[in-house]
């Protein structure tokens, strides 16, 4: 067992946790939009649940790395290297995951731009299974698991650190979950935002598996920024929406002019 007492009499250690809380909610965003994505396409009684269902499945797949936390960093040794870049298993998994989210958001983008796609390398049902989207929840759990225990061992020793930060990390998800998918369903355009955000984490996953380093901050700063703009646009549109109500409220209410009498005069 853990001696939380000894382990937390250390100010650097509360320091390594609070940072490394920070960084796996970041890292937890990504997951969280990839799962409101998907479960938005599913009926409205079946989606609350798969959230519940995807979100419990990425704890359960980072405590259960963090199990095997020896294993996980002998994930980042090479096994075999082309053209003198060596590979390891951690770069082919995010490789892997990285050209998964660029397909899959690929094909999302095109099938909003599209509403009546023809058949090709994207053809497809708009609509898709229950099992199927908890299918590919599970798959990018995975992905995004081995990146934050991998993130989570380079930050700190403490197994209970990592533990209790992951734990935070998937309540936070919880809690998010629902009023985040709602809030992506009920605006489209940010459905767009949302994927191509899915897009550029999948060319940072894929750039990473081959080793080139992009700075996160760059990346999470300009989806801010984006993020940013998008919501004066929502409250642009709402407050015109607002406004054209109040006008057309105002015209129903103005009382009809009288038709006006004409006095015939007898001669």
């Amino acid at each position: 067992m853990f001696d939380l007492t000894v382990i937390f009499s250390d100010p650097a250690n509360w320091a390594a946790l609070a940072t490394l809380i920070a960084m796996e909610i970041v890292l937890g965003i990504d997951n969280l939009i990839f799962i409101s994505i998907l479960t938005n396409k599913l009926p409205a009684h079946q989606r609350e649940r798969a959230r519940f269902i995807g979100i419990s499945a990425a704890l359960v797949l980072r405590l259960a790395l963090l199990s095997t936390v020896f294993v996980i960093v002998q994930l980042t040794e090479p096994v075999f290297e082309i053209f003198g870049k060596g590979f390891s298993w951690r770069d082919l998994i995010l490789i892997g995951g990285g050209l998964f989210l660029v397909w899959k958001a690929t094909k999302e983008i095109h099938h909003n731009v599209d509403p009546d796609p023809g058949e090709d390398v994207f053809s497809g049902r708009a609509t898709m299974t229950y099992a199927a989207t908890i299918g590919q929840i599970l798959l990018l759990d995975l992905v995004f698991s081995v990146d934050s225990i991998i993130t989570a061992v380079g930050m700190t020793d403490h197994i209970a650190i990592m533990v209790i930060a992951v734990v935070v990390t998937v309540l936070v998800m919880l809690l998010a979950a629902n009023p985040l998918a709602n809030f992506i369903n009920a605006n489209p355009t940010v459905v767009m935002l949302a994927l191509g955000f899915l897009l550029m984490i999948g060319a940072l996953l894929i750039a990473e598996g081959f080793g080139v380093k992009v700075p996160k901050a760059y990346v999470y700063s300009a989806m801010l920024f984006s993020a940013f703009v998008e919501s004066l646009n929502i409250i642009s549109r709402r407050a015109r929406k607002a406004a054209a109500k109040t006008t057309s409220k105002m015209k129903s209410r103005k009382p009809a002019a009288k038709p006006q009498t004409r006095i015939r005069v007898k001669r």
